[in-house]
């Protein structure tokens, strides 16, 4: 009688049970492997999409504060914050959440007046939060805290300030 029990039919009735449980198993790491290769990806290309805005607004940002941008004061400076965040609202529709800092820093003097002239560069940051969409990966991607499920992106980017030439000492 035992062998009734054990015959072909049965066996693969088993067989197909075993598939679905180890389907079912498996089933919900796949996915989340998928969501996290997913979501890096869009988050690699907003990463991408913020540093090509942090070097427009650090190459606009050094040609309106040299010489012939008119940032010689304190006004002039404020004139160019206010230039460069009108051209970042032009880039993002969010423009508000989007936070940007500049400065200018003098970096080395410049040999070809004799040390008396300064460089100085025009630094721009952008802080970009991004909001993370699909679920799973938001515990491992996102800031703290994790269930506004929102990565902030920060990117930082020097450009020299346009300055005109200066004679050379050896002519």
């Amino acid at each position: 009688m035992s062998k009734i029990y054990f015959d072909g039919k049965l066996k693969r009735r088993y067989r197909k049970a075993q598939v679905t449980v180890e389907l079912l198993l498996v089933l919900p790491i796949f996915f989340l492997m998928l969501f996290f290769i997913m979501e890096i990806g869009l988050l690699a290309h907003k990463i991408i999409v913020v540093n090509h805005a942090a070097y427009e607004l650090a190459r606009i940002g050094s040609l309106l504060a040299g010489p012939m941008g008119g940032a010689k004061d304190e006004e002039g400076a404020r004139d160019v914050t206010s230039k460069l965040n009108a051209v970042k609202c032009e880039m993002f529709k969010n423009c508000n959440q989007v936070a940007l800092i500049t400065s200018i820093e003098d970096t080395a003097p410049d040999p070809q007046t004799g040390g008396t002239h300064v460089n100085q560069d025009f630094v721009v940051t952008l802080i970009y939060p991004v909001k993370l969409a699909l679920p799973g990966p938001n515990f491992f991607l996102a800031d703290p805290p994790r269930t506004a499920h929102v990565k902030k992106i920060r990117v930082t980017v020097r450009m020299p300030i346009e300055k005109p030439f200066f004679k050379s000492s050896s002519i």
